[in-house]
């Protein structure tokens, strides 16, 4: 099945109403096996795809770099085809780039960055295309230390324009943590991985694939003065 048929698929399923959940998820789990390799079936499990990010994380730190995955070789054997190994939904923030604090490269993580790493409907159906479609078997909502969007709303800032939206999306997380000890923001950026995840188990598609063993959600908090991800799920 090639994705412009999946689009289709959704399409009919969402507009014509003429697909079930359970139909829509089983159709979409049979393009997922045909469209990967034979040689490159989802080859990590989530377990392994989050120890590769953790490794990753730790040359980083150590200022260890190996550059994975950037040679023109690469470039050619992804052309074609994607098979990111991780999915990770992060802040938009300039300082927290996925692919450079985890030492990976092209075609091993499937991006999707938005403001206080909030899960959007966009941001939730980009995910449910990398994890059903694409095969990727760990999926991390990775929240940053001092981060500008949980600051606003842990300050309850008015904000001009559709800055305000992210504030309103991460204001149930603050909630959460009002009055505890310790620092409010950092409290609130922690609550905040936590609630986008429990947004994101909502997803039929999402808890499907949950169940069925080959995939994984975690959170992480990235602290900008080391560099150093910290698994907090």
């Amino acid at each position: 099945m090639e994705r412009r048929d999946f689009l289709k698929l959704g399409a009919t399923g969402v507009f014509g109403l003429s697909l079930s959940t359970s139909d829509l998820i089983w159709q979409v789990q049979a393009a997922t096996a045909a469209e990967l390799p034979a040689d490159n079936p989802e080859s990590l499990t989530p377990d392994a795809a989050l120890q590769k990010l953790i490794e990753g994380n730790q040359r980083f730190v150590q200022h260890q770099p190996q550059y994975p995955d950037q040679s023109a070789a690469r470039l050619q054997q992804v052309a074609q085809a994607q098979h990111p190994f991780a999915t990770i939904l992060s802040c938009a923030d300039s300082r927290v780039a996925p692919e450079i604090l985890f030492d990976q490269g092209i075609g091993d993580i499937f991006d999707v960055r938005i403001a206080g790493n909030i899960a959007t409907p966009e941001a939730r159906g980009s995910i449910e295309y990398a994890v059903t479609l694409l095969g990727s078997p760990l999926l991390m909502v990775l929240g940053h230390e001092r981060c500008g969007a949980v600051t606003a709303a842990v300050q309850n800032e008015t904000l001009l324009g559709d800055i305000s939206t992210f504030v309103k999306a991460i204001k149930p997380a603050v909630a959460r943590v009002k009055n505890q000890p310790g620092d409010a923001v950092d409290n609130a950026v922690v609550a905040n991985v936590q609630y986008q995840i429990e947004r994101l188990k909502r997803s039929p598609l999402l808890s499907d694939r949950l169940k069925s063993g080959k995939f994984k959600i975690v959170g992480g908090r990235y602290d900008l003065d080391t560099g150093k991800v910290t698994i907090i799920t």
